[in-house]
């Protein structure tokens, strides 16, 4: 049991991913969070925010064109695929119960975002935790069709990965001092996402049962 703590504790520490777990790590927890619903408590923005910091400030020793081209490839790849499973295993996931790694909720809050924005939830949803895990499978639910997702897809993922890594390695190789405060950004993201879930949460339960009442009457 100790090791499995262990192993998600590791998981969850994007400092400790980078430093021992390099490129190819990165790259696989960003493809796993952007469209395998089971992985939607990795860390996703504050993950590749540090990738930058640390690529800017040498401590990832990769060239940066090589880390925002694998981390857009892994998030684009990420996402379809869990396009593709919603399209042809969405029902399937749909009457699937809750447990560790899957909640119903997290699909409804999903939903909410798409009947709000449409397509552009993929777009939006890609600076959205948990949302941005499940919004791909849920394009494939309601079987968008595939031409839009590809297009929202891309776009979604080049400005997240270039907006966040391309801005973590601006900040780490400007300003090298950033390295001391990693801490403090986690810290300020993990407030960031939570905040977001839990928003997210609580405003479609409102909707929701807003649905619920004007059903009844």
């Amino acid at each position: 049991m100790n090791s499995i703590l262990e192993f998600f504790q590791y998981l969850l520490d994007s400092e400790e991913l980078i430093r021992t777990g390099g490129l190819v790590v990165i790259t696989l927890i960003v493809f796993a969070e952007n469209g395998l619903f089971f992985a939607f408590f990795l860390p996703g923005d504050y993950l590749v925010f540090l990738a930058g910091v640390f690529c800017g400030t040498h401590l990832l020793d990769v060239p940066v064109t090589l880390l925002l081209i694998c981390l857009f490839a892994a998030a684009v790849l990420g996402s379809l695929v869990g396009y593709l499973f919603g399209k042809y295993f969405g029902d399937q996931l749909e009457n699937r119960k809750d447990s560790l790694f899957f909640k119903k909720k997290n699909i409804e809050t999903t939903r909410k975002y798409f009947e709000k924005y449409g397509s552009r939830t993929l777009i939006i949803s890609r600076f959205l935790p948990v949302v941005r895990t499940f919004a791909p499978i849920l394009a494939g639910v309601v079987k968008m069709r595939t031409t839009d997702f590809l297009t929202y897809n891309v776009l979604g993922g080049a400005l997240w990965i270039g907006g966040l890594t391309g801005g973590g390695y601006y900040f780490g190789a400007r300003f090298p001092w950033i390295i001391d405060y990693v801490h403090y950004i986690v810290i300020f993201f993990l407030a960031v996402t939570t905040i977001t879930v839990v928003k997210g949460y609580f405003s479609a339960r409102k909707e929701l049962k807003a649905e619920q009442e004007r059903s009844m009457k």
